[in-house]
């Protein structure tokens, strides 16, 4: 009998891929997708810079909004299994730096420091993400799901600390595709952010699928049960091993053919209903728009440093009554002016507490009074105060940035509307009174020549102002084509098309104002929305701004050079129009001044104007002039109104999810180490 040879004992680390059909054999992991951690690097790095090269075209001014349904991918697919946690988030941190240096470039100008600590800040939201994504990855979530979850959680939690910068978000490129936009009335902004993304991660569901079924399926990762927990370095910064402590060198099997199927017809249908539903939507304006009274906005063009100095309040304030008495000529009803050009203190009643020359101030008021007397109510923006205590009992006088409303009756109306969303370093040092001496070493955050002691207050009430509501008919009226409406576009009708008001003729029309940043905000707009019984409180907003800030006035040659945050700046307040179904009237220090209709459109054109100020509402950068039109009235009531950022926040807990749940897997793993 012969002696048979006992059977080889393999290693388990020596394996090789089984055949998957003949003359096949399965693909080593550098195969798929991205290579090994090392050789996944180059590839990795090069995949967010496309994405932060796609993201910036997509927004404002540039405006090449169809690329934003892939600007994701590239990023999604950096974000691999096979390349360590820490080598991912490095890479999405330094390009997220670099990415967010570039596009809020406009703030260098004022404060470099400010723009470096902005940019270290902002660039967290492309490591968290970044790592959030790879998690996703590792898990095998479909990533058509996925991503847009992920991608709206991200920019909800952007919006919180810092003040707020709710800035370049995906669904803002998106602003002038207005059967896309209508969604946010339901979910915000956030819902037009989810529509995009959830196509980006289809797109690289599909490049996953596609190299899984060229190369050939890599083995199945093991199960839960097949590791012991703890024996292993959990998932994490540290370590390039899942928090099952699994090699992450193979992709999971995430491609498989009905999972496909399944994305692909759910993204369809989303994309689908959200398209049909702005339809609809639109379609509604003709029968709940009526027309509102005439408003004339004016546009400045002075140079911040100009109005720093004080030494032009007068021929500031001269320029704009010159085209406030214009727009009153042209039939205005309702005038604006912009952000904190009336350099002077409006209320008579703090005078008397007040020292130093106040001769100026008076005349302001003067003015305002007998220029709205018997002829038109004009909105300002200016300065308020207020003799407040300290947490001592001490008395100060704090600082508003404020809007004063004049009435015909020749009143102005007692109910100052005071700025409640302020800009941190940009109005307001946090924890002058509360921590001395970290607010000492926060003044390097000031932009340059800034009073150091300067810090506004917040307000705290949400002021309504009211005029009396027009005879029906009055005014001039836009002729179809003057009113920069498209012709042959029936959802958004031209003013002319609006129907008239039919029910309570004498009752007022109310409104209300938000200043400058307020209006990128979602929760200032909101908050003006509706009474306490959940009923539409006002007809539309007024938005007055002074971007000012972010235009360079160069003397050699003489010229004025606009930056991009002007029109992502109007591009972004759409947005509050659509959630609220509430028009906009823009009145902006150097642009852009417009009209924002409820359907989120910006109206070019205009009844009536001074000859130099464009037709098309997004041409209006860096320049003075103003304009006329008439306001729509949208009787609508959003269920985004009632119900705020219910979804955002939905998607923003499970990001953060996302980010803990590999973190408490390393907990759990040491304590049964232990």
């Amino acid at each position: 009998m012969r002696n048979r040879k006992p059977p080889a004992t393999v290693k388990t680390e020596d394996r090789r891929p089984r055949t998957e059909s003949r003359g096949q054999t399965t693909a080593p992991p550098s195969a798929l997708c991205a290579p090994s951690s090392e050789k996944g690097l180059p590839w990795g790095l090069v995949g967010f810079v496309l994405s932060g090269l796609l993201l910036t075209v997509i927004q404002a001014p540039i405006d090449w909004s169809f690329v934003a349904w892939v600007a994701l991918a590239p990023f999604a697919l950096a974000c691999a299994p096979q390349v360590r946690p820490r080598t991912v988030a490095l890479m999405a941190f330094g390009v997220g730096y670099l990415y967010w240096l570039v596009n809020v470039y406009w703030i260098m100008p004022i404060t470099k420091i400010g723009w470096l600590g902005m940019g270290l800040y902002l660039s967290l939201f492309w490591l968290l993400p970044a790592l959030a994504v790879r998690w996703a990855r590792v898990k095998g979530f479909p990533l058509f799901l996925a991503l847009p979850i992920l991608v709206v959680g991200w920019e909800r939690l952007q919006g919180f600390p810092m003040g707020g910068f709710y800035w370049r978000f995906l669904g803002h490129s998106q602003y002038q595709n207005l059967a896309v936009l209508q969604v946010a009335d339901l979910v915000g902004a956030a819902g037009v952010s989810f529509v995009v993304a959830m196509v980006n991660g289809l797109s690289v569901d599909l490049v996953l699928f596609i190299r899984q079924r060229r190369v050939g399926l890599a083995p199945p990762l093991p199960a839960p049960s097949e590791t012991s927990v703890g024996q292993t370095p959990p998932y994490g910064l540290v370590a390039g091993r899942s928090s099952l402590g699994q090699d992450e060198s193979r992709e999971p099997r995430t491609g498989r053919r009905a999972t496909m199927i399944v994305g692909a017809v759910a993204t369809v249908l989303v994309v689908a209903a959200t398209i049909l539903y702005g339809h609809w939507r639109l379609g509604q304006t003709r029968e709940v728009v009526t027309e509102g009274p005439l408003v004339a906005s004016l546009q400045s063009n002075v140079p911040q440093s100009i109005k720093r100095s004080h030494e032009k309040s007068a021929d500031m304030f001269q320029e704009l009554m010159d085209k406030s008495q214009t727009a009153l000529a042209a039939g205005a009803e309702l005038i604006v002016w912009p952000e904190t050009m009336v350099q002077g203190l409006l209320d008579p009643a703090l005078w008397a507490y007040l020292d130093g020359d106040l001769d100026e101030d008076k005349a302001f008021h003067q003015a305002l009074i007998e220029h709205a007397r018997d002829k038109a109510h004009v909105l300002v923006g200016a300065h308020g105060a207020e003799i407040m205590r300290d947490s001592s009992g001490e008395p100060y006088l704090g600082s508003f940035n404020s809007a004063y409303f004049y009435r015909p009756d020749g009143t102005r109306d007692p109910g100052r509307y005071d700025k409640i969303h302020l800009v941190l370093f940009g109005e307001y040092i946090p924890f002058k009174r509360q921590i001395p001496w970290l607010f000492e070493r926060l003044k390097l955050f000031l932009p340059q020549g800034w009073n150091p002691n300067y810090s506004l207050e917040h307000g705290t009430r949400y002021i309504l102002f009211e005029m009396a509501r027009p005879a029906v008919g009055a005014g001039p009226r836009a002729r179809p084509e003057e009113s920069g409406q498209p012709q042959g576009v029936a959802p958004t009708s031209p003013p002319s098309a609006i129907r008239r008001p039919q029910s309570q003729p004498n009752s007022p029309h109310r409104f209300a104002v938000i200043i400058c940043y307020e209006d990128t905000i979602p929760y200032v707009a909101r908050n003006f929305a509706l009474d306490a019984q959940g009923r539409k409180q006002i007809d539309w907003l007024v938005n007055i701004s002074n971007d000012g800030w972010f235009v360079q006035f160069e003397t050699d040659p003489p010229r004025v050079l606009p930056s991009a945050e002007l029109p992502q700046h109007a591009a972004i307040c759409a947005f509050r129009a659509v959630e609220n179904r509430l028009a906009i009237v823009r009145s902006v220090n150097t642009g852009i001044s417009c009209l924002i209709e409820s359907t989120g459109r910006i109206r070019d054109g205009y009844i009536a104007g001074s000859d130099n100020l464009p037709r098309r509402a997004m041409e209006r950068t860096a320049m003075a002039g103003w304009f006329l039109d008439r306001l729509p009235i949208d009787r609508r009531v959003t269920f985004y109104t009632r119900h705020g950022e219910w979804f955002a926040n939905g998607c923003a807990a499970l990001f953060v999810a996302a980010l803990a749940w590999p973190l408490t897997m390393r907990l759990l793993g040491r304590r049964t180490k232990v």
